[in-house]
């Protein structure tokens, strides 16, 4: 991961834009953060911090904390905008905090929401790709190619102030809780939780067994009840876990089940003894029952006679009333008819009563014969309006039809004046609808010429792009050929080298393969007194062949190359006389531009033809709005589709340049040096059309093509509004004769009106009388005559009712004394209903009834001699049999008792055989679980170092962080110290495994690390967290960590040690590393000339830049050197 630039906006002490290049102060491999205290050289890298992960290290991110700048002005929010390569990809995080901004609408402010983005960099395209918004999409991206947490990127790449000293210094546990956040130990952290969490469900689950058990024992304790053996309970005070519950449960309950067993037959004699007792009790009250019954009910009957003896009086009122009744039903109908004659007559006379309340005073008392008379006068004049109605209706309608006629002759009026307006612009609008067919024709003609130069345009300017694409290649297969010779001249070379100097020394190769007694290949000879020996520069066989194999190939990647370079040079020429050139004057360039400024002011014409139909209008019915509306109006209009905003602008003038003028680098070959290299070589003839040119030619042509055809589709429209036109002429000249027409024949009507309504008035006038219209007139008749019909007809209706009332009074008083009642009022009295004398008969027979069975009873053998004997006693006899009933209850209770105690004590002690073996696998995984879980978390006896999983596994990886450590540690301690691990075990309850010593090589002794000094202790702290960065960097898959920052520490050392770290910090540089060191020290800013200042300032911290390019680390090792 490397940083490129950091821009900071109103963040921390920074209250406007500071922009920090980290490409420049990498250049040096060391560069130097400083500034005074409280500038914000911390806040630089809170900001690294705040982009990568949207938070900043440590305590700075607490509750409440804000990220914005007090210098800030309101307007300008807080923003962090980072970009680095991370993963071989080169990406841009910019972050904004949540923060208050002005309201847009009124005063005060609102909180924004924190907002994100993440940009990757494509170098094909040379843009910038947006790939989120989202937070935490970002963030699991960040994590995922950073390869570490926030937590692991604060400790690892920003050295934050004393924190890797004090995990120098730390505790095993305190450094345990960093490692595994750096190692992400997490999941042996798990194991051990979940060890423990087995453990402790093994355990609740052998204790739920013992208490499972235990209350089965209690409840055979309940069971048993209060008897010998169930107090003897052996264990009152057992507890879950004792040893020997299972078997003082299982000794217990036999004891408890023989005692049931006894219990149980002793309750079954009981039972017996008292189920005989209470059956004799039974029978002795069933009989003192059976006789005070009878002596009760000879009693009864007695107080019954006297009672009915009491009510004879009573018996005999009653039968004589219901004998009256039923002769007083023989009367009953004329009563009845009687009754609704008198309701007859009462109704008529009220009828009679609100009917001459209608009538005129002076016919109050008239007969009905006279009220008759005067209806059927009234219904005579009647008649006689029907025709005066008639006249008044037509009246009316008359009167409409004036109306309607008045209201046609205002449409026809209106209807002439546009027509007249109209047609008084007809020859204009044939002139404009004509003049646009024309210019749709002439369209026609120009988009089919543009249609035939489009295509070859298209052509040139494809073979262009292909020459400049090819050029590129040209130059490249060139370099390549370059190359190809250059390693095939070196390669023969040195082949011929080695072959010479082989030659040298052939005598030292042949003098190797002489053995005593074996001839000379040279000589022949089978002594070899002085061989030669081989010097030490000797070249050999396989050297040489190696040259010769090497020079061989080189040639023949040179042909290849040659062979290459030609094809590709022959397609660039074919490519580049396809594409054509521009010649000094009269090229094809010149021409396009003539035609398209000619094609321009014919355009011109066109469109202001096209305007001015619109502007007065060519057709009736919107056809002005169609020209408006078409596509060439609407490209003249805006200028063109794809013009450039200026109707009628022409070719650009760079069509016409000349040969011999340069083109500019955007234009030729796209600015590429292989396009200018490959038009070097063409100075002396015409230049090459470049791609920007013909693309504008190409554009420029279809965007004419494009507006003629545009143009020219308009004819068909054109044309049918020129047809609808002479349709809407004829249309107009008819509507206005037709119009004429119509009012000469509403004259005669109106006059023919007239004469008819002055008749139909007289009539009217004679027949509404007094009233204001006949209808009026005839309604007051009418209801005259209704109120004359209704007094008439009341009063014959009283004369009947009185008549028919008068016959039903003489029928009444016949009847009353054929029955034998003095006046028809005792018959009336006498009168009962038909439930009344029902009742009276029930009651009579009800009477009579209990006269018999009273006599019944009385005269009964059994009840008379019952009556003769002693007073019976049932009390006393029931009282014998509910005590032997209850000694009964008792002793079937006690049955039951013991036979549900005797089954309970079964069923309890088969539950308890059966807890008990159930608990026996429990019991052993709970002890298999309990050792493994006391093993991992170092409580265990058989873990003598009390080491925890975790920390043994970390253990591991600090071993690595120490051996990583070392390395620099010597070199900053010129060699004495060496840092180790140490898994001793820790003091008292402390655990072991994550110790730190010291080996001091002075004094061979290992040490604690607490015994350095400050300076000692600050360097070997920084060894040990660039060790501890490298490791955990392996760890996150082999991310690169190519900027680090160091934050303090540097003033506790003399100048040679800091000598020393700067060495080691500048070797870093090997891995392609930069330092970023964060200090006050001053002699830092000596000896580091890349530097980073911040500078307060009362309106806000700001940042400068000082770099040194070719100076290393120290001004005292320049001068040393020198």
């Amino acid at each position: 991961m490397r940083l490129h630039s950091l821009h900071i906006t109103a963040f921390g002490p920074f209250g406007a834009t500071q922009e920090v290049d980290f490409d420049a102060l990498s250049a040096a491999g060391i560069f130097l953060l400083h500034g005074p205290t409280g500038a914000g050289k911390t806040s630089v890298l809170d900001a690294v911090c705040y982009a990568l992960y949207g938070a900043v290290p440590g305590a700075r991110q607490s509750p409440g904390a804000s990220l914005r700048s007090d210098h800030a002005p309101h307007d300008l929010p807080t923003e962090v905008r980072l970009e680095l390569t991370v993963g071989g990809r080169r990406l841009e995080i910019t972050r904004r905090p949540a923060q208050p901004r002005p309201k847009k609408k009124g005063t005060g402010f609102t909180t924004e929401k924190a907002q994100s983005w993440l940009r990757e960099y494509v170098p094909e395209t040379g843009e910038w790709k947006a790939l989120s918004r989202s937070h935490q999409e970002i963030g699991e991206e960040i994590t995922q190619l950073v390869g570490m947490s926030r937590e692991q990127f604060c400790q690892v790449v920003l050295l934050p102030q004393g924190d890797f000293a004090r995990f120098l210094r730390a505790d095993a546990e305190a450094r345990g809780k960093l490692l595994g956040r750096l190692f992400d130990t997490r999941r042996f952290a798990a194991v051990e939780d979940r060890l423990a969490e087995l453990r402790r469900a093994a355990e609740q689950q052998v204790r739920a067994g013992d208490e499972r058990l235990l209350a089965v024992a209690q409840r055979m304790a309940q069971a048993a009840g209060d008897n010998a053996d169930a107090r003897a309970w052996p264990l009152p005070d057992a507890k879950p876990g004792e040893p020997g519950l299972a078997e003082g449960v299982r000794e217990w309950a036999a004891i408890a089940r023989s005692g049931a067993r006894e219990r149980l037959d002793i309750a079954e004699s009981a039972v017996a003894a008292a189920g005989s007792r209470q059956a004799e009790a039974r029978r002795g009250l069933e009989a003192e029952r059976e006789l005070a019954a009878l002596q009760q009910r000879y009693e009864d009957a007695r107080r019954r006679a006297d009672a009915l003896e009491a009510r004879r009086p009573e018996y005999e009122r009653l039968r004589e009333r219901h004998e009256r009744a039923r002769r007083a039903d023989r009367v009953a109908p004329a009563l009845s008819v009687r009754d609704d004659a008198e309701r007859e007559h009462r109704a008529a006379a009220k009828a009679r009563e609100r009917s001459r309340a209608q009538l005129p005073p002076d016919l109050a008392e008239t007969g009905a014969e006279q009220l008759a008379a005067l209806e059927r006068r009234l219904r005579q004049d009647l008649g006689s309006l029907e025709a005066a109605r008639r006249a008044e209706h037509r009246s009316e309608e008359i009167v409409r039809q004036r109306a309607e006629l008045e209201r046609e002759a205002h449409a026809d009026d209106e209807l002439l004046r546009d027509a007249a307006d109209w047609l008084a612009g007809w020859d204009a609008t044939r002139s404009r609808c004509q003049e646009r067919i024309e210019a749709a024709q002439d369209a026609v003609t120009r988009a089919e010429h543009l249609a035939g130069r489009l295509e070859p345009a298209r052509r040139r300017l494809d073979a262009a792009r292909r020459r400049d694409v090819l050029a590129e290649r040209v130059t490249a297969a060139e370099d390549r050929l370059r190359t190809a010779r250059d390693s095939a001249v070196a390669a023969h070379e040195t082949w011929l080298d080695l072959k010479e100097r082989r030659l040298l020394g052939i005598a030292a190769e042949l003098a190797a393969g002489l053995r005593d007694g074996e001839e000379c290949a040279v000589c022949g000879s089978r002594e070899h007194p002085s061989p030669a020996r081989a010097a030490a520069d000797q070249v050999d066989r396989t050297a040489e062949e190696a040259a010769y194999e090497a020079y061989t190939s080189a040639e023949a990647a040179r042909g290849t190359a040659e062979r290459a370079l030609a094809a590709v040079r022959e397609d660039h020429a074919a490519a580049r006389a396809e594409a054509g050139g521009s010649a000094v004057g009269g090229g094809p360039l010149e021409a396009a531009s003539s035609d398209a400024s000619r094609a321009d002011r014919e355009r011109t014409g066109v469109t202001a033809a096209a305007r001015s139909a619109q502007a007065t209008g060519c057709a009736a019915g919107g056809d002005a709005g169609a020209v408006a509306g078409s596509p060439a109006h609407g490209e003249a209009g805006a200028g063109g589709a794809g013009g450039d905003g200026e109707a009628g602008a022409g070719i650009p003038a760079q069509y016409a340049r000349s040969a011999a003028e340069p083109a500019p680098p955007g234009e030729s070959g796209n600015g590429s040096p292989a396009s200018a290299r490959a038009t070097a070589g063409t100075a002396g003839r015409p230049r090459d059309v470049s791609v920007s040119e013909l693309s504008a030619l190409v554009e420029e042509l279809r965007r004419q093509h494009a507006e003629a055809h545009a143009t020219a589709a308009g004819l068909h429209a054109a044309r049918e509004a020129l047809d609808r036109a002479e349709r809407e002429y004829a249309r107009r000249v008819e509507a206005r004769q037709q119009a004429e027409r119509r009012a000469a024949a509403r004259t005669s009507q109106r006059e023919a009106l007239d004469r008819e309504l002055a008749d139909r008035e007289a009539e009217v006038a004679l027949g509404r009388g007094e009233e204001r219209t006949v209808a009026a007139h005839a309604a007051l008749l009418e209801r005259r005559v209704r109120t004359l019909g209704e007094a008439a007809e009341a009063v014959r209706a009283v004369e009947a009712t009185a008549q028919r009332l008068k016959e039903a009074d003489d029928r009444l008083a016949d009847a009353a004394f054929k029955a034998g009642f003095d006046t028809p009022g005792a018959a009336a009295q006498a009168l009962l209903g038909d439930a009344e004398q029902r009742d009276l008969q029930h009651r009579i027979d009800d009477w009579q009834r209990e006269q018999a069975a009273v006599a019944d009873r009385l005269a009964e053998p059994e009840t008379a001699a019952a009556a003769d004997r002693p007073q019976a006693a049932p009390r006393q006899a029931q009282a014998e049999f509910d005590a032997a009933e209850r000694g009964l209850i008792e002793a079937a209770s006690a049955l039951d008792a013991a036979r549900e105690c005797r089954a309970a004590l079964t069923a309890l002690s088969q539950q308890a055989a059966e807890e008990t073996r159930l608990l026996g696998p429990l019991r052993e995984e709970y002890e298999r679980v309990a050792r493994l879980a006391s093993l991992t978390a170092g409580t265990s006896a058989d873990n003598e170092r009390k080491m925890r999983l975790e920390s043994y596994v970390l253990a591991a990886r600090l071993e690595q962080v120490a051996a990583a450590a070392t390395a620099r540690l010597q070199l900053m301690s010129s060699g004495r110290y060496t840092l180790v691990h140490s898994d001793a075990r820790a003091g008292g309850r402390g655990r072991s495994g994550l110790g730190l010593h010291v080996v001091d090589a002075w004094t061979g002794i290992e040490r604690d690390t607490a015994t350095l000094s400050g300076g000692e202790t600050f360097f070997a702290s920084l060894a040990l967290a660039l060790g501890l960065a490298d490791v955990v960097t392996d760890e996150a898959g082999g991310v690169r960590l190519d900027t680090l920052f160091i934050d303090e520490g540097f003033g506790s050392l003399d100048d040679q040690t800091l000598d020393e770290v700067l060495d080691v910090l500048d070797s870093l540089r090997e891995r392609d590393r930069s330092v970023g060191i964060v200090s006050h020290v001053a002699d830092l800013r000596r000896r580091v000339t890349t530097q980073l200042e911040v500078v307060k300032d009362r309106h806000g911290s700001v940042v400068r830049h000082r770099t040194a390019f070719g100076q290393r680390l120290s001004a005292r090792r320049g001068s040393g050197e020198e």
